[in-house]
């Protein structure tokens, strides 16, 4: 510090006058040479340690090492060993069943950088003194690079790292990092912090929540990166918040580790997200079941209400396929019983709720009951499973049966120990589970220090419980944000090696990168508000751009009552996201489809039904996410990059490439601006309408509606109303079809279908019917062995006119044709193989 340097020469003349000051100025003299000491940089490059066929490792003046590789040929990995030796070749969030290529890279140096030249062009500038790193892609243009400014830094007596890029520009926009209560679609100026936390009633803007997903998307001018931080500790992100033209970001130990995704050629958000998905792996096909309409309270009790509100489904003719049921069926709290004055037969309950349609889904916590005469946790004693403290003693915290011991997710033999318990109830008939409370969220107590805040310490394992770690042994610090995803991972493997012929269906509240290979993803204890069901959306877009499809959020609110129309407006709002379940506290009124009037229960049939037409759309969806990574539920900017007027919507969303769906999240709207992206033409769903894209539209939007927009050449194939899935079988599909194709243009577009569960799909029991539509013609080839459903219907939307004639391979069809929905539709026998036009 050569400012105090100099106050101490000036001072050291009149000695005696102004000891005190030197006593001070010495004092802050040591302080800051030690806080200077603390934080070290990489330095140089002193030289090259290992070349490989992908990439380098290098040594460092700071002691440290470094490795960059072309992980995949639009991938770099970059590690950084602040105590010069690697941790092992080992991380939760990826999904080590991909078998990968490894790309060969062309190595040349100097003396002042050393660079990386994949096979496309893509390449890598490491600039020897100071350490930095520049990504170029194939196109020369720079993707990232460290900010020669703020070197990469690390504190070996704390263990924390950080590293610092420059932002291509002030209005470079951020998305991604999974589950964030922030309103607005973009991260761009927040300060984020992955430490996942029970947060109950969560206020708009809390950080952290539930979930981490140290993930995120660059976009700016259309063109995109992405960057994925494998780190598991407490980990930051400074989007611009602290400086404006630089994003830093670092954890509280471990590595720094982290991939950039190029993005390919055309920089896009789509290549990122395949890439993203290759490392961390995609969300098996769910059981059609679980895109259905879910219930759910806490509590549903007892058995008598169980089946009154299976009752009020059918007999408002309300479609819905699952039930669920909160801690309250269990006996005192302990998982994996029943309290049997409550449910004295559950096998006979959830087998005649089966049969009425009704799938039955338990909540499992981990916490196990301290209880001497519970098989359980004399069980998981006696295999020393549960969590530790550091002196080896058991480490019991209060949860809702109180004192409660812990399995250590971290040890494979305590996940085998745990997935093995779900055997009792899936004799039962049990269809489904949900982890909650995996954060791992505890209680606090008398003791705990006041206030307890929303993000108290005492609210989790203290930070020295060691943990297995799968081998590396290891403090609750490096373990915390991914014991609920190995808590989902548990029940996961656990079901399926039980009833291997069954697709698992697992819900959990808390998660990490990867955690869409074991489960769904709600957003956890949100509100009964206007606010809470707009924040639903940039939330929800922004976790499936995370890699993680399978979300959705409490409709109507968690905690607390909503009116009937906010309540009807959301679940319009989530009628077509991809997990749908209404959830709620016990303490205030019903909040089931019919609980809010006649007006509402119409609305709300009309909603759900709505759900239930565009299953056989969703479901392809689904099929299309396992195979490529790609979301079901999708920002605008995701679909639509190069119009920029996309970047900043928080209040829309798309499903697939070829519906955009606008709900109204403010009381009382009944008109709305709705933004048409620019890329694309689009149809009002309703009207049939074409309207302009690349501008913004005043639609009317009546309670009873939801708007939703067709893309023009966009095929969506939809089905009867039905009251649950098990329905789906006999039920038609239509094929619609938005109108107004330009000449030469094709567009291709699939229906998928299987049994529905189970693994014939992985064989051939499946069956794909592959659209092509081009001006005047629909071609259908049928793949696969499954026999399913017929497509019995087609609808041409935003037809402007009635055609002459419309022939099904060479023989003419009835049609008929509504001028005012400009909807076309004529009836098939579901083998032709093409229909023409004659306008």
């Amino acid at each position: 510090m050569p400012e105090i340097r100099q106050m101490m020469h000036k001072a050291s003349r009149p000695l005696k006058k102004h000891f005190s000051l030197l006593i001070f100025l010495s004092f802050c003299l040591v302080a800051s040479q030690q806080a200077d000491a603390a934080w070290e940089s990489v330095g140089r490059i002193t030289r090259v340690a290992q070349a490989m066929p992908n990439g380098v490792v290098l040594e460092s003046s700071g002691g440290a090492r470094v490795s960059v590789v072309f992980f995949d040929l639009d991938v770099v990995r970059v590690r950084v060993a602040p105590s010069g030796v690697f941790e092992r070749e080992f991380s939760y969030a990826i999904d080590y069943s991909h078998e990968r290529h490894t790309p060969r890279v062309r190595f040349s140096q100097s003396a002042t950088e050393i660079v990386l030249t994949n096979i496309a062009g893509a390449k890598v500038v490491i600039k020897k003194s100071p350490f930095a790193i520049e990504i170029f892609d194939e196109s020369g243009l720079s993707v990232v690079q460290d900010d020669p400014k703020h070197p990469t830094l690390f504190d070996k007596s704390t263990g924390e790292i950080q590293t610092t890029k420059l932002r291509r520009s002030e209005v470079e926009t951020y998305y991604g990092f999974g589950e964030k209560a922030f309103s607005e679609m973009s991260r761009e100026g927040k300060y984020i912090v992955n430490w996942n936390t029970d947060t109950f009633s969560y206020p708009i803007g809390t950080d952290p929540i539930y979930q981490s997903i140290p993930f995120f998307y660059a976009l700016h001018d259309g063109r995109a990166y992405g960057l994925f931080f494998n780190n598991t500790f407490r980990t930051f992100f400074d989007m611009g918040n602290t400086a404006r033209d630089r994003y830093t970001f670092g954890a509280d130990g471990g590595e720094l580790d982290y991939y950039v995704f190029i993005g390919g050629k055309e920089r896009t958000p789509k290549k990122i997200l395949e890439d993203y998905a290759s490392l961390t792996g995609t969300t098996p096909l769910p059981p059609i079941w679980a895109l259905g309409n879910q219930q759910s309270r806490w509590s549903y009790f007892p058995e008598k209400r169980v089946r009154e509100i299976a009752d009020g489904f059918r007999k408002n003719k309300i479609p819905a396929d699952v039930i669920y049921l909160d801690i309250d069926y269990m006996d005192e709290y302990r998982v994996f019983t029943w309290d049997r004055k409550r449910f004295p037969d559950p096998a006979k309950m959830i087998g005649d709720l089966k049969a009425d349609g009704f799938k039955t889904v338990l909540i499992i916590d981990p916490g196990i009951k301290v209880d001497n005469n519970y098989a359980a946790y004399l069980d998981g004693k006696r295999r020393g499973i549960f969590v530790k403290n550091p002196d080896g003693t058991e480490l019991d915290r209060n949860v809702w049966p109180k004192a409660a011991a812990f399995p250590d997710f971290t040890d494979p033999n305590a996940r085998d120990w745990f997935g093995s318990k779900y055997k009792a109830n899936l004799e039962e008939g049990i269809a489904g589970f949900w982890n909650d409370m995996n954060e791992p969220g505890v209680f606090m107590n008398e003791r705990s220090e006041k206030p307890e805040v929303l993000h108290h310490p005492e609210k989790t394992f203290p930070d020295d419980t060691p943990h297995a770690g799968d081998g590396l042994r290891d403090s609750h610090r490096r373990y915390h944000n991914v014991y609920g995803m190995q808590m989902a991972r548990s029940t996961f493997e656990g079901v399926k090696k039980l009833a291997p012929e069954k697709r698992p269906f697992v819900l959990t509240r808390a998660g990490f990168a990867g955690v869409q290979r074991f489960a769904a993803v709600w957003t956890g204890d949100n509100y009964a508000s206007w606010d809470h069901l707009a924040l639903s959306i940039p939330m929800l877009a922004n976790l499936s751009v995370s890699g993680v499809p399978f979300v959705g959020a409490d409709v109507g609110g968690f905690n607390d009552m909503p009116s009937g129309e906010l309540y009807a407006r959301w679940l319009q709002a989530a009628a077509l996201t991809p997990f749908l379940r209404s959830h709620s506290v016990g303490w205030v009124g019903s909040k089931e489809p019919w609980a809010f009037g006649d007006e509402f229960t119409k609305i709300n049939r009309e909603t759900i039904e709505l759900r239930y037409k565009f299953l056989p759309y969703l479901y392809t969806l689904f099929r299309e996410h396992e195979r490529t990574g790609e979301p079901v539920m999708r920002p605008l900017w995701y679909e639509f990059p190069n119009d920029k007027s996309t970047y900043l919507i928080n209040d829309q969303y798309m499903v697939g490439r070829d519906i955009l769906v606008a709900p109204v999240v403010k009381e009382g709207m009944r008109t709305r601006g709705i933004y048409l992206p620019a890329g694309a033409e689009w149809i009002d769903w309703w009207t049939g309408a074409k309207l302009e894209s690349g501008k913004t539209h005043y639609l009317q939007t009546p309670l009873d509606r939801l708007p939703i927009f067709v893309r023009v050449g966009g095929i969506v194939p939809t089905q009867t109303v039905i009251q649950h899935t098990g329905e789906m079988p006999s039920a038609a599909v239509t094929l619609n079809l938005a109108d107004g194709i330009t000449h030469g243009k094709i567009e291709r577009s699939m229906l998928y279908q299987d049994a529905g569960d189970g693994y014939g799909y992985r064989r051939n029991e499946w069956r794909e019917i592959r659209i092509t539509y081009t001006e005047g013609s629909i071609k259908l080839e049928r793949f696969g062995d499954f026999s399913g459903q017929r497509i019995r219907y087609i609808e041409i939307l935003g037809v402007a006119a009635k055609p002459r004639e419309i022939l099904a391979d060479g023989k003419k069809l009835d049609l008929s044709y509504d001028p005012e929905t400009k909807r076309l539709r004529f009836e098939i026998n579901g083998s032709e193989k093409e229909i023409s036009f004659v306008r």
